[in-house]
């Protein structure tokens, strides 16, 4: 079900304020959907994990966010108005702090092409809707290992 396009994190550059965080601070996620419940749900989920979570409601929102703050991976849904999923990941993708920085696609889109799209537009893996909770933290793990 995992579909990858980038490296293992051991073989990621790495970023300028990675040293100064100590490795006791939590990983930071970033979740953006522009359904209030489902990004709710996600960052509560997240953070019982452990996670420190920001949200944010649509893409442009996202990278205003992640200009203010390095985020170590991002779950993003598809399917927003104005700027959509692949927007996002293509833009994030364009700046040198996330070119390797893990991406997780959550949408509800489940057309043949839709996985591959979401690859080619800088996402690392595509999970559908609804959320699997434990196949989304294995996931996650798995990308932050």
């Amino acid at each position: 079900m995992l579909a990858r396009t980038a490296s293992k994190r051991s073989s990621k550059p790495a970023r300028k304020n990675t040293t100064s965080r100590p490795a006791t601070d939590p990983r930071t996620i970033l979740v953006v959907d522009d359904v209030a419940d489902v990004t709710e749900m996600i960052a509560l989920f997240l953070k019982h994990a452990g996670f420190e979570v920001k949200t944010a409601n649509s893409a442009n929102a996202a990278l205003t966010l992640a200009l203010q703050t390095q985020f170590d991976l991002i779950i993003s849904d598809i399917g927003m108005p104005e700027k959509n999923g692949y927007d996002l990941a293509e833009s994030l993708r364009e700046r040198a702090a996330y070119q390797s920085t893990p991406m997780i696609a959550v949408t509800g889109y489940t057309e043949y092409d839709d996985r591959g799209r979401s690859l080619r537009a800088g996402f690392t893996a595509h999970l559908t809707k609804p959320i699997n909770p434990a196949q989304l933290l294995n996931l996650i793990g798995e990308l932050l290992g």
